[in-house]
């Protein structure tokens, strides 16, 4: 299977940017755990009291959509800082799991929802 996700570069460049400021010591698994789940709640705040429309059609407004482009960015940098201090390797960990889904949900069984 080829590499379905590449996150070595983010990796090597929050490296750097953590051992520039000293940071470090301060990114425990703890640590970036707790402020991962900040970030996914500031995430959720921009579709907390939007209808489904709406949500859907955020890039109609410019600022909204920074916002949420800004909330996923940091929702990943610290997914992916986490996986790194924990030595876990994000790129076979998605391909694994992708296969184990599509095992546990082949496509020949599936149906609409609703």
């Amino acid at each position: 299977m080829s590499t379905l996700v590449n996150v070595d570069g983010l990796i090597a460049a929050q490296r750097e940017f953590a051992a520039a400021r000293h940071w470090q010591p301060f990114h425990t698994p703890r640590n970036l755990m707790l402020a991962l789940t900040g970030e996914v709640g500031e995430l959720a705040e921009i579709f907390q009291w939007k209808t489904d429309a709406e949500a859907a059609n955020l890039a109609a407004n410019p600022a909204e959509y920074t916002h949420l482009q800004e909330e996923l960015a940091d929702v990943l940098m610290y997914l992916v800082r986490l996986a790194d201090v924990t030595g876990v390797d994000l790129n076979a960990a998605v391909a694994d799991k992708l296969q184990k889904n599509a095992r546990k949900y082949p496509a020949d069984g599936s149906r609409a929802l609703g």
